[in-house]
């Protein structure tokens, strides 16, 4: 039989290549939520009247092509 080989014991004196990686994806995501988190959000300018009207419009020719092309 042959012996162990040495590469294959963990070294627990620095960084393996896994834990290298962890480290540097998790500086990245980090990274990337900070200025996501910094943002105020900003109110909508639209008026009441604005909120409150009908946006579908059941006759529009692109939901009539929808429906003939789906067969509903």
């Amino acid at each position: 039989m042959s012996k162990p080989s040495s590469s294959k014991t963990p070294d627990t004196k620095g960084l393996d290549r896994r834990r290298f990686f962890m480290m540097g994806g998790s500086a990245v995501a980090a990274a990337a939520v900070v200025p996501l988190a910094s943002t105020e959000a900003v109110a909508d300018d639209e008026s009441q009247a604005e909120r409150i009207k009908a946006r579908y419009k059941a006759d529009a020719p692109d939901v009539k092509n929808f429906y003939r092309v789906n067969r509903y």
